[in-house]
């Protein structure tokens, strides 16, 4: 499974425009689509960019939130997105104590094995020991990215 990771300042934006569904009816509906930017007027600005060229006609952008993800996975071979939240677990040397340092990451992955098994297989090149909180399918659709020049994109394997 050949999968990239990237690190960014991640924000969730919810868009509602009509949309012609399947059965060839119209209906308004609102999706959850993810852009990397510096603040929340540049993730604004990037959502109505990208929302252009795929919707024709009206569209709004209802919210624009900062999203919890340290770090984003991608599998171009999959169409869903799963976050999941993990508990880094270390222990404090002066008391011994365990100590849990919750992490949340967005997932590209087929199914919700493919999704545990993409964290698996990242977090598996660390020293680090970890339980999965929980790993959840999401509503986004899609997650938009700045060009990879900046030399943030690693690959995983």
């Amino acid at each position: 499974m050949e999968m990239r990771s990237r690190t960014a300042q991640w924000f969730e934006c919810k868009v509602r425009y009509d949309k012609v569904m399947e059965d060839g009816i119209q209906k308004k509906v609102t999706e959850q689509y993810v852009v990397d930017a510096l603040s929340f007027t540049e993730a604004e600005t990037r959502i109505i960019e990208e929302m252009s060229s795929y919707i024709s006609g009206a569209f709004e952008v209802t919210d624009v939130k900062k999203a919890a993800y340290k770090e984003v996975f991608f599998d171009d071979a999959s169409d869903r997105w799963y976050k999941a939240k993990l508990d880094f677990i270390t222990i404090d040397e002066r008391t011994e104590k365990e100590k849990r340092s919750r992490v949340t990451y967005l997932v590209q992955a087929g199914s919700l094995g493919g999704a545990i098994k993409a964290v698996n297989t990242v977090l598996s090149g660390t020293m680090i020991d970890y339980d999965a909180a929980g790993i959840a399918a999401t509503k986004i659709e899609e997650v938009f990215e700045h060009g990879t020049s900046d030399g943030k994109e690693t690959e995983c394997q």
